[in-house]
């Protein structure tokens, strides 16, 4: 269980910048920024496609 938050921790760390410059390129929404890393081939810990709730989870985790 611990090595699944770190690894969650982990990837956290790798997208938060990410999600920073999608915000300084003017996503403001959770929804836009999910748009920005859908448009960038950003794929989710599991591979998927962004929604806000996922953006939600990585910015309530950081």
């Amino acid at each position: 269980m611990e090595a699944v938050k770190a690894e969650a921790d982990r990837y956290a760390a790798n997208v938060l910048p990410i999600i920073r410059e999608a915000q300084k390129a003017g996503a403001r929404t959770l929804r836009e920024i999910a748009e920005a890393l859908n448009a960038r081939g950003i794929a989710t810990a599991r591979g998927g496609q962004w929604y806000a709730q996922s953006v939600a989870n990585i910015l309530e985790r950081a």
